[in-house]
């Protein structure tokens, strides 16, 4: 045999006896050659039956020929240690050939901790560009969040816009001083800077501003008042100068600030003391509304419903030049936004809209609005295929005094609660300057309400907001028919807490009508103002603006007016005593009365006034 040989057989031998040097395959792994004992091994070497040999060291097998079947593989199971092999190997000189297979549990190790490598690196990368974008928006913090649009497709115009013409007219204005300001600076004539929308709660002023960011044809940034405000100190005012420095750049261009008294509220005075931040961002506002440097070309147009609590400052021309006051709107206006908002309803035939609006003065366009909504609710709920007016009766008590409960069932709770409705009903029809009855119900609504009177508010009255001291005083015989009617009924053992929010609302007209209208013997003086709110810049102590003699005189005017109209309304319903009761039999039997059915039995009774008679005919 030869040195190569031995040397082989050396190497061999060292691989077979050194354990673990390899990872080993699972000691039963099969092949495609026939099985062979390691005793029957060990015999065949013995007996020089082998002719060829070759081995697998990483998977601890033995591929074996025999003489006389060279065509016949037979695989032999190894152990880790094999001295007997080695041995007889040696002994009879039988030549051996190692050939490993590739160790796939190695290669299973190396790509393990290649991939946690890459997974670590990858974490530092994913942990390094978050720090990055942390750093990016802390440089960007006191960066302008307003929405910019080059044209803002709102999707409303002055068309969807109804019931605040004058408001709409002067934001029409604004707007073509934008698309043609030659025809007015031909005239000498200047672009307003600033415009404040005033108005209360669902009157429409964010609505005017969609409106005009659809009209205009130029850049339009949106923002709210609270968007400027940070825990930060400074963060505000740098949102405002970054917001009219991109403005600028886009001039002419229009800003909308909507809800503006978050951020302009009085400077520092009331119980609260100042806001560092908040101050700030004021001041900044007002020095880039009109400051040192020209602000050419943008309009900026502002919306509250608080304009008492605003900075003086702000609020002076050549910031806000015009002040539009988004008003309530009257009866064309209520018509016109019914309009609007009917174009996709359907309504029966009978459905006036007329009507609708007649019946609803003082609702705001957003009323109106959630009133036709209400009504095509319920006439999905009922499975109607349009909105009759029963659903529109329905929504408009629902938004007044609320969703109708169970009735009654016929007991004294529900006699007691309807005496108390008949007597504000029945005062309502009698009285003169009183305002027609529309309906009475003792159909009980949610908050605790167990009935109610409804009347038809003189539209003209509302309108106005002019109230006659015969109306007042009416108004507060009316509001006391309810306990009138309890203790002329049922005696006072018998008198209930019913009235308790009657009381509080005969308490403030009657107040108001001798400190605020002066309409008593105290004199044409206001005593009395609503100017108190300390957190707003006011006083924390409320100082008197009478003696203790007037409020004392105040408070004996006061008693002096409900006892007078108290007493009044308990003869009267006394004097009628009979009608009373037949009302009371029907009402409970049908349970909702219409002011029309009502005004037909009283009139069986009693001589109406005329003007009751011309309500109930038409």
């Amino acid at each position: 045999m030869t040195k190569k040989s031995w040397n082989l057989r050396g190497f061999l031998a060292s691989l077979l006896l050194a354990p673990g040097m390899f990872l080993a395959t699972p000691a039963f792994a099969q092949s495609e050659g026939e099985s062979l004992s390691y005793g029957e091994l060990l015999e065949k070497i013995r007996n020089e039956k082998v002719t060829q040999m070759e081995l697998d060291p990483s998977r601890q097998v033995a591929q074996v020929q025999l003489e006389g079947n060279p065509d016949r593989t037979y695989e032999v199971q190894l152990f880790e240690q094999n001295p007997e092999l080695m041995e007889a190997i040696r002994a009879h000189e039988l030549q051996v050939n190692v050939n490993p297979s590739p160790n796939r549990d190695m290669t299973v190790a190396i790509l393990s901790r290649l991939l946690l490598v890459v997974l670590l690196v990858g974490g530092l990368i994913l942990i390094v560009r978050r720090s990055t974008q942390a750093g990016n928006q802390a440089f960007s913090f006191g960066k302008s969040r307003a929405k910019f649009h080059m044209e803002a497709k709102t999707g409303v115009s002055f068309e969807d816009v109804a019931g605040i013409e004058e408001a709409k007219a002067e934001l029409q204005e604004v707007v073509t001083f934008l698309k043609q300001p030659e025809r007015f600076t031909a005239v000498g004539a200047k672009i307003p800077k600033g415009v404040l929308l005033v108005g209360a709660p669902g009157t429409g002023k964010t609505l005017l501003a969609k409106a005009i960011a659809g009209e205009a044809n130029v850049p339009f940034f949106s923002i709210s008042g609270s968007e400027f405000v940070e825990m930060f100190v400074g963060v505000g005012a740098s949102r405002v100068r970054d917001l009219f420095k991109k403005a600028k750049e886009n001039s002419p261009c229009l800003v909308f600030v909507d809800e503006i008294d978050a951020v302009g509220r009085q400077r520092g005075a009331g119980i609260g003391g100042g806001n560092d931040e908040r101050e700030q961002t004021l001041n900044q506002l007002l020095t880039e509304m009109d400051g040192f440097e020209p602000n050419a070309g943008v309009i900026v147009i502002a919306a509250t419903n608080r304009p008492d609590v605003l900075d003086m400052a702000l609020l002076r021309p050549g910031r806000f030049d015009r002040q539009i006051g988004v008003d309530l709107p009257t009866y064309k206006g209520r018509l016109g936004i019914l309009q609007v908002h009917a174009r996709n309803k359907k309504l029966a035939p009978e459905v006036s809209l007329e009507t609708i609006a007649r019946r609803t003065p003082g609702f705001s366009g957003a009323d109106l609005a959630n009133l036709m909504n209400e009504a095509a609710i319920l006439g999905a709920r009922r499975r109607k295929d349009a909105i009759t007016m029963a659903e529109i009766e329905d929504a408009i008590d629902r938004i007044i005094v609320g969703l109708s409960g169970a009735p009654l069932l016929d007991s004294k709770k529900k006699r007691i609660i309807a005496y108390h409705e008949v007597g504000h009903a029945l005062l309502m029809t009698l009285l003169e300057n009183a305002d027609p009855l529309n309906k009475v119900t003792i159909i009980p609504r949610s908050g605790g309400v167990g009935g109610f009177s409804q009347p038809l508010l003189n539209e003209e009255m509302v309108d106005s907001g002019l109230y006659t001291r015969a109306w007042l005083m009416d108004r507060i015989t009316i509001t006391l028919g309810g306990r009138a009617a309890e203790q002329v009924v049922f005696g006072d053992a018998e008198i209930t807490n019913g009235a308790g929010n009657d009381l509080r609302v005969v308490s403030q007209v009657a107040r108001a009508m001798i400190t605020r209208y002066g309409m008593s013997d105290l004199g044409l003086a206001s005593l009395e103002s609503d100017d108190n709110q300390v957190f707003l810049g006011r006083d924390l102590v409320s100082r008197s603006e009478y003696s203790q003699k007037i409020s004392k005189r105040i408070d004996n005017r006061v008693r002096s007016i409900a006892v007078t109209c108290y007493e009044k309304a308990c003869r009267i319903l006394r004097e009628n005593r009979s009608l009373m009761d037949c009302l009371v039999d029907i009402l409970v039997e049908v349970e909702t009365m219409s002011g029309d059915e009502f005004r037909r039995i009283v009139s069986e009774y009693t001589k109406l006034p005329e003007r009751q008679k011309v309500n109930s005919s038409s």
